[in-house]
């Protein structure tokens, strides 16, 4: 009668998990959404790609097929950020089941390209470059692809100079907003038309006029963006977010408010900007920090940055072969660089105790790797591919360990 009854339980059990079950990755109802976000920062994306190409190797030690793509249910990325989130997420014209860029070929273009995007011997007709090698090297990575056809959901944001209103290409809108479903190539252009640097972009989609330019505009760190557009298409979603930045000075007293009160309109613009620019980024910490301790129990936010840039290394289009390797050694050393997390009383970044940014995304792969393997049993499930027995499955200490540890980087 035991064993009657514990059978009766188990099968109940499974019954119900599949009648809520739904598939992925639409709506997860009780299972993780896992988010990827990229900075902007023009070359300075060499540091994002190089942290995600450890990221990358992690994943494919435990499994040699592994894309990233296949790994995130949403990437966002602005401006280069944005270039390198449709990179990973772009079906490859040889397979379209694999991504077209692997990490390690994103920190190639950055280094081989890079130099005639930026190339001051092709002006513009006021911004410092003409764009037309960006345009072109876009479409020629990118091909056709559009919006709709990526391997994962994806969002971009940008700014539209003629309505004067952020725009986000968001997988999540293509059904409200089909006029979104552009090709990746003009959405990469535009998130990346910085002022100064790059001329605003115009392109027309399926009968709409878009005038835009650099998403930095709207969020030059897509994560806040991103996570909403997560939070407005699923219901009580648990969460887990890599966030990644393409490292910003350390913030220094310098002026005092007498001094301050001296400056004219340029002094505001030349040297305030950076202590505006550090405001913003961290109120954006602060929303992202505080949502993540106040959602719900179980999400998780990692943000990898380094904070203690080298000023010879901020110039967004310095392509010099100096400074290519220098931002490419920034990338390696912050792996090897402590976890931080943002004091929510202060606005100091501490140590978090946890070790290394590279053990942290150690842990990271091993927890997305298990969340991918329950997914792929979990449809062989749905199409009857195995007993229901074996989805009994207990996380192991390993995952719960894993789990615990990130959990506590900002939680």
């Amino acid at each position: 009668m035991a064993h009657l009854l514990l059978f009766v339980l188990v099968f109940a059990a499974q019954l119900i998990a599949g009648f809520s079950t739904q598939k992925l990755p639409t709506s997860h109802s009780g299972s993780m959404i896992t988010i990827l976000s990229i900075d902007g920062g023009g070359i300075k994306g060499i540091i994002p790609a190089t942290v995600l190409n450890y990221l990358d190797k992690a994943l494919k030690a435990k499994d040699p097929n592994a894309d990233l793509a296949h790994y995130f249910d949403v990437i966002g990325g602005t401006s280069t950020g944005g270039l390198i989130t449709a990179m990973l997420a772009a079906p490859s014209p040889d397979d379209p089941s694999r991504a077209a860029f692997t990490p390690a070929q994103i920190v190639d273009f950055y280094v081989e390209d890079g130099p005639h995007i930026f190339n001051t011997s092709n002006p513009g007709d006021g911004p410092i470059f003409d764009g037309q090698y960006l345009h072109n090297i876009t479409r020629e990575l990118l091909k056709d692809t559009r919006l709709n056809q990526t391997l994962t959901k994806v969002v971009i944001p940008t700014f539209d100079l003629k309505r004067q209103k952020p725009v986000i290409f968001s997988s999540y809108k293509l059904e409200s907003a089909p006029y979104l479903n552009a090709l990746l190539s003009d959405i990469c252009i535009s998130t990346s038309a910085a002022p100064v640097y790059l001329p605003p972009y115009y392109f027309v989609n399926d009968g709409v006029e878009f005038n835009m330019i650099d998403g930095g505009a709207a969020a030059g760190n897509p994560t806040q963006a991103t996570v909403s557009e997560v939070l407005q298409h699923n219901k009580y979603p648990k969460i887990l977010v890599l966030s990644l930045g393409t490292g910003t000075t350390k913030i220094e007293e310098i002026y005092d408010v007498q001094m301050a009160a001296t400056w004219n309109l340029l002094d505001w613009i030349t040297k305030g900007i950076g202590l505006l620019g550090g405001g913003s980024t961290a109120m954006t910490e602060l929303y992202l920090a505080s949502l993540f301790l106040g959602f719900q129990p179980g999400n998780t936010y990692l943000r990898i940055e380094e904070y203690n840039l080298d000023p010879a290394f901020t110039d967004m289009a310095n392509v010099t072969k100096e400074n290519l390797k220098g931002l490419s050694d920034t990338g390696i050393n912050l792996l090897k660089e402590k976890v931080v997390r943002m004091n929510l009383d202060t606005f100091n970044f501490e140590d978090a105790g946890e070790g290394t940014n590279a053990e942290a995304l150690d842990r990271l792969a091993e927890i997305l790797y298990e969340e991918r393997q329950d997914r792929l049993k979990r449809k062989s499930t749905e199409r009857g591919g195995r007993p229901f027995l074996e989805t009994l499955r207990v996380p192991s200490d390993k995952t719960l360990a894993n789990w615990a540890f990130l959990n506590n980087i900002f939680i």
